[in-house]
């Protein structure tokens, strides 16, 4: 059976890693996944991830979880546009997660991306998750 929200299943599985306090989470690889694991990396929330294969033709990404001082890096990870119902936004309305300590993460004609770097290459698109 498919999956209907693939980007939701590898949010859900990084929140309760990270509940568990598990180093490392899998998840099965796709190329939006990866790239919002970019984003998360270079924003500092995961330490990394890395793309396994399991057999020829099915990959697997292992996504390595950050902890400082026993508690995780990210406090609240959740889903804003989901298959039945799609978020865009513009860049005058972009959302700031708690005054800017957050991210949201966009999908853009750019590419994924964050609220911060969406604003500085002045482009909108879809909000696919917020991170805080």
């Amino acid at each position: 059976m498919s999956m209907s929200d693939p980007l939701g299943d590898m949010l859900s599985r990084i929140r309760n890693g990270q509940r568990a306090h598990k180093p490392v989470v899998r998840s099965p690889a796709s190329k939006i996944r990866t790239n919002v694991l970019e984003v998360l990396q270079r924003e500092g929330y995961i330490r990394g991830y890395s793309r396994e294969v399991v057999r020829p033709g099915i990959s697997e990404l292992a996504i390595e979880l950050k902890y400082v001082d026993g508690e995780p890096v990210i406090r609240e990870i959740s889903r804003v546009s989901t298959p039945g119902r799609r978020i865009y936004s513009r860049i005058s309305d972009l959302p700031r997660i708690y005054n800017g300590l957050g991210i949201a993460i966009l999908s853009t004609p750019r590419g994924v991306m964050s609220d911060n770097e969406a604003r500085v290459a002045n482009v909108g698109g879809e909000v696919l998750c917020r991170v805080f």
